[in-house]
């Protein structure tokens, strides 16, 4: 039992900091290659801090524990609209300028929908996960010709640029090595904390989905957090939601994309009718805060940042006690 304590919370660990290696040893390369900005932020920083979801729910499918990665990507999506912009928003009320990132709000809800109408036979097949993995590259090239039509780079699908994550400047054979290092320590990490995470739940009789929606989801949402401090440090509003926006985006098409393609996942009752439902309706107080109404310019304030924590709390606390009584 402590073997796999200790291997979930190395594996975080190591998770955190290959992360954070692999995206700025990639922006570097990415730099000296001629890519531009916007693809930088877009495909290299923007998928990087959601590398972790996606490495860990794609060893845990490919391992026979499509569950953990449901929950990984649901609950990812969860904890970044429920603890991190709560926390962040409560730190400092963020307001919302960028106008691409109030449409880019709207798709994430269409996108929760679809995942919603998935759900409903109760599995999302291989045939389904095509469907979400079609449908992130249409995004991702719309996104790339919108933003050249417009001539803006500074936001993207994860609303992040380099400079929100202190890429520091490095040479070119620098930036292969901890590209190389990271990706490496990547896949090993999540291998690690896969198997404590899939061992404790054996253990206590716990579901792999339970355990992917508390320990593993909070664990793999720390690069979202630590990017979001950061942006936050630096005023940059639309860095932070766009952080949230663009990862939610990204775990509910690439990670559960991923995930069923390699092995159809079966879904229980509970996951639409609790997991899917919470995670909808923090999408929908999202976009109520930030998009604005009335004339309301969109910001969210300590208030709603208050709301969105509270909500994160009640429902971790909601899945812990169920886990107790089975017990």
């Amino acid at each position: 039992m402590l073997l796999f304590v200790v291997a979930i919370l190395v594996g975080l660990v190591l998770l955190v900091w290959s992360a954070e290696r692999f995206v700025g040893g990639a922006a570097a390369t990415s730099r000296y290659l001629g890519l531009s900005p916007l693809l930088i932020g877009m495909l290299v920083i923007g998928f990087g801090t959601s590398a972790p979801e996606l490495m860990v729910s794609a060893l845990a499918a490919t391992q026979g524990n499509p569950g953990l990665a449901l929950g990984n990507a649901y609950g990812s999506n969860i904890t970044n609209i429920g603890l991190i912009l709560g926390l962040v928003a409560l730190i400092s009320p963020l307001a919302v300028h960028s106008q691409v990132l109030r449409q880019e709000i709207p798709v994430l809800g269409a996108v929760t929908l679809l995942a919603a109408w998935q759900l409903r036979d109760g599995a999302i097949d291989r045939g389904e996960a095509v469907v979400l993995l079609v449908a992130l590259a249409l995004f991702i090239g719309f996104s790339i010709w919108r933003a050249r039509q417009e001539g803006a780079a500074d936001d993207s699908l994860a609303g992040e640029t380099t400079e929100s994550l202190d890429v520091k400047p490095m040479s070119l054979g620098r930036g292969i090595l901890w590209t190389v290092i990271g990706l490496a320590v990547l896949i090993a990490s999540s291998r690690i904390l896969v198997w404590g995470a899939v061992g404790i739940a054996q253990q206590f009789g716990v579901s792999d989905l339970i355990i992917g929606l508390t320990v593993v989801a909070i664990g793999t949402s720390l690069p979202e957090l630590a990017s979001s401090i950061s942006a936050l440090r630096r005023r940059e509003h639309d860095l932070v939601l766009g952080n949230v926006v663009g990862s939610n985006l990204f775990n509910t098409l690439a990670v559960v994309g991923l995930a069923g393609s390699i092995r159809p996942i079966d879904v229980g009752g509970e996951v639409l009718g609790r997991d899917w439902l919470v995670m909808a309706v923090m999408t929908l107080l999202l976009a109520f805060f930030a998009i604005g109404w009335r004339g309301r310019q969109g910001r969210i304030n300590r208030w709603e940042g208050g709301i969105l924590l509270a909500m994160f709390i009640a429902y971790t606390a909601y899945l812990v006690s169920t886990v107790v009584r089975a017990s």
